[in-house]
């Protein structure tokens, strides 16, 4: 779907990494290693990006780090348009939404740092999860967004001893109980 808005596939993956998880940041010479591609290339969209003030940057020694712009107008929307192209709002609204008494939900692995690799690593935490509607609205959602869901189900127990090792890695939080 985004890529029948906007042609650029460097813009795509740069919108993908920044705006998927709104927490991520990077630099020119990490993201030219990240796609694969060359640095002038990304640096021309980094800089039109900027330029809209979608994205923000900042010097840090000899490098620029880049951010989403979370205060910027459009900022819910763009991520919104981001998600569903990746089909993260379905995992949203038909998981999260219909498996019980849940706590935490994130996800974890490449789609927390931005990038689309087509497997979505779900956590989800609460000691009163129905497994059979959870693995039966996974299936589901899965061909509907047409991307794999590696499906981590724990206890709050659980989760708590594992906690450390969680936050170490970048997450990207979709539901989290009062």
């Amino acid at each position: 779907m985004i890529k029948t808005l906007i042609t650029s596939e460097t813009r795509i993956k740069l919108l993908l990494k920044f705006f998927l998880n709104p927490n991520t940041t990077a630099y020119l010479r990490q993201l030219a290693d990240e796609f694969g591609e060359s640095t002038n290339g990304i640096r021309l969209e980094l800089n039109k990006l900027s330029a809209a003030k979608m994205l923000e940057f900042e010097q840090k020694g000899r490098n620029i780090i880049y951010r989403a712009n979370i205060k910027h107008a459009l900022f819910e929307d763009i991520r919104n348009i981001v998600l569903k192209s990746t089909g993260i709002d379905k995992v949203i609204s038909n998981i999260i939404k219909k498996i019980g008494n849940l706590n935490l939900a994130f996800i974890r692995g490449d789609y927390a740092m931005g990038r689309d690799s087509g497997l979505i690593d779900l956590v989800v935490v609460g000691d009163e999860i129905n497994q059979f509607e959870l693995e039966r609205v996974k299936s589901k959602t899965e061909k509907l967004i047409k991307r794999k869901i590696a499906l981590l189900n724990i206890t709050m127990k659980e989760y708590k001893s594992l906690e450390y090792n969680f936050l170490k890695e970048p997450i990207l939080v979709l539901y989290k109980s009062d």
